[in-house]
């Protein structure tokens, strides 16, 4: 149920008296009521008007339109100027007051009601009026009569100024104070756009944009929205420095919109008034989120001219959002996934429907490769948990497991297995050579006697470790073949002499199997450990320099007999 109020000077009204006053309303109007909407009751006609207005030209001043709240109730009110009052003194007006529960204009719009049957032209002849039952729209501001309406409209670009309202409007519901001036000799030209901006938002959002289609006084005006004329406006924006104006007749400004306003814009120009609610669904434009939902939405469209900064949005949207985000979105932004950003498709993966995952997953993995600075390692540690995956684009396996070895000494064995699936798995690029790199940035400190043998018992006499095997007998005979002689690196070295007799790793091997020979020997096997070590070219130079040092150093401290018998046996 609506109440209404009648509002106009009398001879004598309902109390006797005469003057301003309220003439007539509905009985059982709610305590305060009547009071709350008093401040709003004004009209000053524009100072460029008749000041002594006939018919025809009464019908010319601009009607307007209020809609704000009293007491958490909606009210809408509308006023226009009926010249003289009952003692003939010009200045007279009358106001026709609405005041309803909230649920009343659920699924509403307020602007939609500009042209509704309910607004009377003049004072009631009695002082009880109906409530209304139901708040009906007129039938001259609905979407797609907008959306017509605006295709045609000027001057300039009419979804350029759009756009630009559509900012401004955001920014004021956002702060929750100061307001945006539409400016226009025309007052139907003011309701229109007033009710474009209220059907680019969700319910929701435009009960809370508070408006008049015409006021004297702009500055003053409490609401959001603020319609006047250019005369007025010319007189009061010296110092109403705190609102956004926008001159209806000469089109818009320069800048260049946020891609929340754009998208507003571009929806009314497709007539897209389902792409208007998918919008609204995602954040209302006083959601510092709405940039984030506008980029979603576009992703969702296959458009590809979101930039990396509006993406950082979107993923922000999804992380708050979660599990409230619409199902649609998730459905339509799986074949987008490969052209995100990673941060953005990472998003995707974490919070898409369970059934969903996997195909993301896919996409997230596709789309690094292009470009390799998104890999951080936080985000290289959440796509190493989908390892096996990974295999498929080793142009983006290579690099994450390389960061999560380097970064994980845990994890270099079980990296380095999964690079060694790699080879082969994509001849696009020179996998081997990556492979190898890699291996050498989770391997920059060599393995541990016991971690080669770990490797060889997890991945085989695989060719790519024996650089690895060569490295470690290498940093271990420094310093002088100090660990060389270990029950461990012996055994590491028959181990893999034996699977792996050719080729570098073998040879050092072998060298290592000399090594100890040359210090545990009698005379004659030492003499043959050492020629073998000297060999040239037979293993790694560094490794046969230190061993050969490290040997001689131990024999030096033998017996005499035994370093004498030794030099004779030597070459």
């Amino acid at each position: 149920m609506a109440w209404q109020l009648h509002y106009t000077s009398a001879r004598r009204g309902p109390t006797g008296r005469a003057g301003f006053q309220f003439v007539a309303e509905t009985p059982g109007l709610p305590d305060g009521v009547r009071a709350g909407v008093t401040p709003y009751l004004a009209y000053r006609p524009p100072p460029d008007a008749p000041l002594s207005p006939d018919d025809r030209e009464l019908a010319l001043f601009p009607v307007s339109l209020l809609y704000d709240r009293v007491d958490g109730r909606p009210l809408l009110l509308r006023c226009r100027y009926l010249g003289r009052d009952y003692s003939g003194r010009y200045g007279n007006f009358f106001a026709h007051a609405v005041v309803a529960e909230p649920e009343e204009l659920e699924g509403l719009r307020p602007a939609e009601l500009w042209h509704a049957a309910h607004w009377t032209p003049s004072p009631a002849t009695r002082s009880v009026l109906d409530p209304l039952d139901e708040l009906t729209p007129g039938a001259a501001l609905d979407p797609e009569a907008l959306a017509a309406w605006l295709a045609v409209s000027g001057p300039g670009d009419p979804y350029a100024l759009l756009a630009q309202l559509v900012d401004a409007v955001a920014g004021v519901l956002g702060r929750g104070h100061g307001r945006v001036v539409l400016v226009a000799d025309d007052v139907e030209l003011i309701a229109r756009w007033i009710a474009v901006v209220s059907y680019s938002l969700p319910v929701e959002a435009a009960a809370r944009l508070s408006f008049v289609t015409y006021t004297a006084d702009p500055d003053g005006a409490a609401q959001r929205l603020v319609g006047t004329t250019p005369a007025i406006w010319a007189a009061a924006q010296h110092h109403a420095s705190h609102a956004s104006a926008f001159d209806l007749h000469r089109g818009p400004a320069g800048g260049r919109a946020s891609r929340f306003a754009r998208t507003v814009a571009d929806c009314w120009r497709a007539a897209d008034l389902g792409g208007l609610d998918a919008l609204g669904e995602l954040a209302p434009p006083d959601d510092p989120a709405r940039e984030g939902a506008a980029a979603l939405l576009a992703l969702c469209r296959g458009d590809a001219s979101v930039t990396a900064g509006e993406e950082g949005a979107a993923a922000a949207l999804l992380a708050r959002r979660g599990a409230r985000i619409p199902e649609w979105v998730w459905r339509d932004l799986v074949p987008a996934v490969p052209s995100m950003g990673l941060d953005l498709a990472l998003a995707v993966h974490a919070h898409a429907p369970a059934g969903l995952r996997d195909a993301v997953l896919d996409g997230v993995i596709a789309g690094p490769a292009t470009d390799p600075a998104v890999l951080t390692p936080a985000n290289c540690d959440l796509l190493y948990k989908h390892a096996e995956r990974l295999r498929a684009v080793p142009a983006v396996a290579v690099p994450v497991l390389a960061s999560v070895g380097r970064r994980h000494p845990g994890r270099r064995i079980a990296v380095t297995g999964e690079l060694l699936r790699l080879e082969g798995a994509d001849t696009a690029c020179d996998t081997a050579s990556d492979i190898a790199g890699a291996l050498r940035e989770v391997w920059a400190a060599p393995p541990s006697a016991g971690e080669c043998a770990d490797l060889l018992d997890a991945h085989g006499p695989h060719p790519a470790l024996a650089e690895l095997l060569s490295r470690t007998f290498t940093r271990l005979a420094f310093p002088g073949g100090k660990d060389l002689a270990d029950t461990a690196t012996l055994r590491l070295a028959e181990r893999v002499r034996a699977i792996m007799p050719d080729g570098r790793a073998g040879r050092d091997a072998a060298l290592v199997q000399a090594y100890g020979k040359a210090i545990t020997g009698g005379p004659a096997r030492a003499a043959r450990a050492l020629e073998e070590i000297a060999s040239p070219g037979a293993a790694t130079r560094q490794l046969a320099d230190e061993a050969f040092a490290g040997a001689a150093r131990r024999l030096l401290r033998r017996p005499p007999a035994f370093r004498a018998e030794l030099l004779a046996a030597v070459p």
